[in-house]
């Protein structure tokens, strides 16, 4: 069915290509405007992709237009952690409590291409690429664009920005609205490696999530369909062992040796992907409100962008869209109320997962190697057996359910307290039988 408004949005990523392929469903006439050439034909920034971990929140997101199959077939699961000491072997760690659940890895930029494949497919879309976001007026749609061939101008009945974490479309309302923003940086930056194929096959078990935990700091890996990795080293940008104190190929080499000793064999580029690639930020984008006018509106990281720990950002995206079109359904596409009322309803769940990213931080980079840790996970499988659909882990709730985020953790909390009452009245049971054995065996 046919719509009288056009919709411009802003960024052609994840997020926005997802988007316009819903609301050409709708009927929608769309315009893509994205700042950087096309991804399709341009050349891809070196060390920039940091590959995603695909779970149910997308996976239902791409479902609901059939787009799961074909996205998802160069996909690879990975059904657990494999942890990499600095002695010693690798040890796995499985995600869900019969080890058959996971995560698919999937290459940052084919899933943009399928996705941006899918929208500009549609007849109602037409898509504009380099054109950089100069100028917007919230209150008439007016836009105006920096493109290799000058200025151009633009007009849009409602304007969605989905251009990230510096989103040019936040920008614009922070100098025209009542918006306000905070940009939480982390002490941390992230650089990309390589490993490549050895005679033809996977230099390591494709099947996971390659964890090196180094208390401080750490790297992963996750596979590709060429049977390389992509290895994201998160290091602190200042001080000794950091990106800062590098520079070197000598101090690169010896580095590695002694920090990531296994890896120095599996990644003969290892140097000059470290030299040349850049080092990026890591941050938690928070800004209110998410809209203005009933006619601008932000969604995904322009409104909320949170660190990649528990590999939730596009998922976290993709529910966006999912949400945004439930609203419009119950609104009868009327953006005036859809907009307060998306934020309205994702507000709590994305403060939620932003919390729970930066959690899972401090898991990966330091606890999954404690064997206090290990155990507990264990405990927590077992229990998720005993007690299935009662007891399920956090994990689980977040990576392998559409729970909202909130939800999980206010479930994952009075889970806590329950097994905090049950260990402590265990405890008591075990204290009174001791002091009646004590008391049977003296006759007292």
């Amino acid at each position: 069915m046919s719509k009288d408004k056009t919709v411009a949005v802003v960024g052609a990523g994840l997020a926005g290509s997802l988007l316009t392929c819903y609301l050409t469903r709708r009927g929608y006439t769309v315009t893509m405007y994205e700042r950087r050439p096309d991804p399709r034909t341009g050349k891809v920034e070196r060390g920039r992709s940091i590959n995603l971990a695909l779970s149910e929140r997308g996976l239902d997101a791409l479902r609901r237009i059939d787009l799961d199959r074909s996205v998802m077939a160069d996909a690879l699961p990975m059904r657990g952690r494999m942890i990499h000491p600095v002695e010693g072997e690798p040890g796995f760690q499985p995600y869900s409590s019969d080890g058959e659940r996971a995560i698919n890895s999937i290459s940052r930029g084919a899933l943009n291409n399928a996705l941006l494949e899918a929208a500009t497919a549609q007849p109602l879309v037409t898509a504009f690429f380099d054109h950089r976001l100069t100028g917007l007026d919230p209150k008439t749609g007016d836009m105006r664009f920096d493109t290799p061939h000058g200025t151009v101008d633009a007009q849009a009945d409602v304007v969605i920005g989905t251009d990230g974490f510096s989103s040019a479309v936040r920008g614009q309302l922070l100098a025209h609205t009542g918006l306000t923003e905070s940009l939480d940086f982390l002490e941390h930056g992230y650089k990309e490696l390589t490993i490549p194929a050895r005679d033809g096959e996977f230099a390591m078990d494709p099947g996971a999530l390659h964890i090196w935990p180094r208390g401080a700091s750490m790297m992963i890996a996750l596979p590709n369909p060429d049977r390389s990795f992509t290895c994201t080293l998160f290091w602190p940008t200042g001080g000794t062992d950091a990106f800062a104190s590098l520079s070197s190929p000598a101090a690169i080499e010896q580095h590695f040796a002694r920090v990531y000793p296994d890896v120095t064999a599996l990644a003969p580029n290892l140097v000059d992907d470290y030299l040349h690639n850049p080092v990026g930020v890591l941050g938690t984008v928070r800004c209110a409100p998410w809209h203005a006018y009933g006619r601008v509106g932000l969604l995904g990281d322009a409104a909320h962008a949170i660190v990649p720990f528990y590999g939730q950002g596009a998922n976290c995206a993709f529910e966006d869209v999912v949400e945004l079109d439930r609203i419009l359904d119950e609104t009868g596409d009327d953006w005036d109320r859809a907009l307060p009322e998306f934020e309205a309803r994702r507000r709590e769940n994305t403060e939620a997962i932003a919390q729970m990213a930066l959690d899972n931080f401090v898991e990966m980079r330091d606890k999954v190697a404690s064997p206090v840790f290990q155990a507990q996970k264990k405990v927590e499988h077992a229990l998720e057996r005993a007690l299935p659909g009662r007891y399920v882990s956090r994990y689980e709730l977040v990576s392998f359910s559409t729970t909202p985020y909130a939800q999980v953790q206010q479930r994952v909390r009075r889970q806590q307290r329950l097994l905090a009452a049950a260990a402590g009245a265990a405890l008591l049971a075990v204290g009174a039988l001791a002091a009646f054995a004590f008391r049977k065996g003296t006759g007292r």
